[in-house]
């Protein structure tokens, strides 16, 4: 969301003005620019121009060597006040006919304002530092390309990515970290070890898993699955398609259709493909009276759906448009919410510290402005939410108005061995469509009631939790998630029989392994072994054989000396028991 000028932090006014000084600068270097926005945004800046050609990556450093002088120049940033009229006039006068546009959008109103610094003129509202000397670090990172106002049927812009600190080191740290980052981007790790892979001729936004990615998936879905018979969840499916008479009731519809596959059957009926697995549960909570007996009522499914993603947010497994949710709906009395609410965060932290992931960052997203309901049964939900945190002691933050349009959410976010957040796990509170679908249950009085629904997911998206995954550990995952837990490499064709031996011994104690024949040399296979970032590797040679032992060679710490197959097992599972 874009912040209001009282928001913006010192860092937010630098990075707003290094924006101006970017456009000053582009200006400058190519004169008939036009210029459209140029925000703060959470790593940095952008500015939105219109150019005659197209730049390319060698033209930042140019800009960023004229961008250099006007910091040097340290042109004081003035803010004016002017008439509509007059600013578009000068914006006129300079051909900037987005900025004229955006005078005209404005209404007419009495004064707007308008910043200079120097020789450059920019119309602008939000706060700037002082001066363009105040400007300390700063580094142009991508280009891109924009719609005018993000309306497709615009102009494309394009769009200039950079950032700025407040000192040296800082930037220098921020550029450490976007390298390292580049090294993990998942897509790359991806590929690296043939875990899935996007096809064109496929389609855009779907993933084809490969043998590997499609067992590390499986495993990462056991583990959820086996927590959640653990804690009283009951299993459901429901269908990949429902009745659009179905989401016009849900809201979906309304809310949610542009993201949504429609289509029509051959009788003329409209269906649409799920892009939410709850309407679906509640379909199959009335099949069937139910008690406040029989509630808490915890429904799981590993729930694919599919959602019309414009194809320029489409990033590897990040945004998707056919994925799994590891959805659950809880069907709870207004008394028992709060504590069930408590026990998914416990769940919720449970499971992210078993993959890794323990610091977090907890937000609470209140009524948006577009929303169902009556605000008695929104302050409820809100203050049942708040209440579970409040006694888990955990802190939290407020979003205002960024709750789901039928009720307010807890949403989770992870931190990755970079510092990066990362939307995970979500929690939401909802009275409105168990209104909606006319749920019911039997009270202890026998009066009939109308139960709460709890939306709840763990890992949200398998997708964008395994992409995680790989940019956290940069493809080196954690011995239980490996695909291939142990390589055996005979060091002659002498020693397979005995590799074999060892495989089936390893696979039969339930880990997995994987036999690399003696068709190459043995260093050859051991860096490929430690490409593929297998966590265990086993030299099975001559001493091996004679001693009944393996040598074992560790992904992080080389080589361990001989150990027993017995020894190695043992150390493996205590390990894989202690995730």
């Amino acid at each position: 969301m874009t912040k209001t000028a009282e928001q913006y932090t010192d860092l937010d006014k630098i990075r707003h003005s290094c924006a101006h000084v970017l456009a000053q600068a582009v200006k400058r270097l190519y004169p008939r620019a036009r210029l459209g926005f140029g925000p703060p945004v959470e790593e940095g800046f952008y500015y939105d121009i219109a150019l005659e050609a197209p730049l390319g990556e060698e033209d930042l450093k140019r800009i960023e060597n004229e961008m250099e002088k006007i910091v040097k120049a340290d042109y004081i940033f003035e803010k004016k006040m002017v008439s509509a009229a007059e600013a578009r006039r000068i914006f006129e006068e300079k051909n900037e006919t987005f900025k004229v546009e955006t005078v005209d959008a404005l209404g007419g109103r009495e004064a707007l304002s308008v910043v200079v610094d120097g020789d450059f003129t920019d119309l602008c509202k939000y706060p700037h530092a002082h001066s363009t000397g105040a400007i300390k670090a700063f580094k142009l990172t991508s280009l891109a390309g924009a719609y005018w106002k993000g309306i497709e049927t615009n102009p494309v812009l394009q769009r200039i990515y950079g950032t700025a600190f407040g000192s040296k080191k800082e930037l220098d740290e921020y550029v450490r970290v976007r390298e390292e980052a580049k090294k993990r981007d998942h897509r790359k790790i991806g590929k690296e070890l043939d875990f899935f892979s996007i096809q064109e001729e496929g389609g855009q936004g779907l993933i084809f898993y490969h043998p590997k990615g499609a067992l590390l998936r499986h495993l990462i879905e056991q583990f959820v699955k086996e927590e959640h018979l653990k804690r009283g969840y009951q299993f459901v499916i429901g269908p990949q398609i429902l009745k659009s008479d179905v989401w016009v009731r849900s809201g979906h519809y309304s809310y949610y259709k542009e993201n949504m596959f429609v289509f029509k059957t051959e009788d003329e009926k409209e269906y649409a493909i799920k892009p939410m697995n709850c309407p679906g549960h509640m379909l199959i909570y009335k099949t069937r009276v139910r008690s406040y007996r029989d509630l808490p009522l915890r429904f799981f499914e590993m729930g694919n759906v599919c959602r019309n993603e414009k194809s320029g947010v489409l990033h590897g497994l990040l945004r998707v448009r056919n994925f799994t949710q590891d959805d659950a709906h809880i069907f709870s009395t207004p008394e028992s919410l709060e504590k069930e609410i408590g026990s998914v965060v416990d769940f919720i932290f449970h499971v992210l510290d078993a993959f890794g992931f323990h610091e977090r960052e907890i937000e609470i997203s209140t009524r948006p402005k577009d929303s169902i309901g009556t605000g008695e049964d929104w302050a409820r939900a809100t203050a049942a939410l708040e209440g579970a945190l409040k006694t888990k002691k955990v802190e939290y933050k407020i979003c205002e108005g960024e709750g789901a349009f039928y009720g307010p959410k807890i949403d989770v976010k992870i931190k990755d061995a970079l510092g990066r957040s990362w939307q995970c796990s979500t929690i939401q509170c909802d009275f409105a469509l168990p209104e909606r679908f006319d749920l019911e249950y039997t009270g202890a009085d026998g009066q009939r009631h109308r139960p709460v629904m709890i939306h709840r997911a763990i890992l949200g998206s398998v997708e964008r939790f395994m992409g995680t995954l790989l940019e956290h550990y940069a493809g080196a995952l954690p011995f239980w998630l490996s695909p291939v837990q142990v390589s055996l490499i005979p060091v002659a064709e002498a020693h397979e029989a005995y590799a074999k031996k060892i495989q089936k011994e390893i696979e039969d104690a339930g880990l997995r392994a994987e036999l690399q024949p003696a068709t190459d040399t043995l260093g050859a296979r051991i860096r490929r072994a430690q490409n593929e970032k297998i966590p265990a590797m086993f030299i099975l040679g001559d001493k091996e054989v004679k001693a009944e032992k393996v040598s074992i060679r560790s992904r992080e710490a080389g080589d361990q000396g001989q150990k027993t197959l017995a020894d190695f097992l043992k150390t493996a599972a205590e390990g894989v028991h202690k995730r």
